[in-house]
């Protein structure tokens, strides 16, 4: 009896100094920044009309979150080149977040656009006709792929 409270004792604390660092790895991982890159397939045609809606509507909520600490850099691109006229999307916004709690949380957001857009009609109308130019729009946040 005592060898198997002395082996249930010794693997308790064999497991208790596993989960430390196993914890402490989550832990730095919820606070490091997460990258997320929104990708857009704009029809063809109105590139020009959904990077000015974008620009006076969106990116101006983005750059006030970067303002706030919920962001900490908003980037954007598109395709340098042409290509075969056959890409999955033609407009990225590369965003990085302070950390997983600022990805998960937008609390602020409606409040960012009511300050900045006090004509909410024109403002949701804009929005409107912005998503209607999109083929398709998708999300994804990154993680690191180390080369080492």
């Amino acid at each position: 009896m005592r060898r198997l409270i002395l082996a249930i004792t010794i693997l308790a604390v064999a497991g208790l100094g596993l989960w430390e660092p196993s914890a402490r790895a989550q832990e730095d991982s919820a606070n490091r920044p997460v990258i997320a890159a929104y990708y857009y397939k704009i029809k063809w045609g109105y590139q020009d009309e959904f990077l000015d809606l974008f620009r006076r509507n969106h990116y101006p909520v983005l750059e006030a979150q970067v303002k706030g600490g919920r962001l900490l850099r908003v980037e954007a691109y598109t395709p340098r080149f042409h290509g075969d006229g056959h890409s999955d999307w033609n407009f990225v916004t590369i965003l990085v977040y302070k950390n997983w709690q600022a990805f998960g949380d937008s609390s602020q957001e409606q409040e960012i656009i009511k300050r900045l857009y006090p004509d909410q009609e024109k403002y949701k109308r804009e929005e409107k006709r912005r998503f209607e130019l999109l083929d398709a729009h998708w999300d994804v946040p990154l993680n690191p792929a180390s080369m080492k």
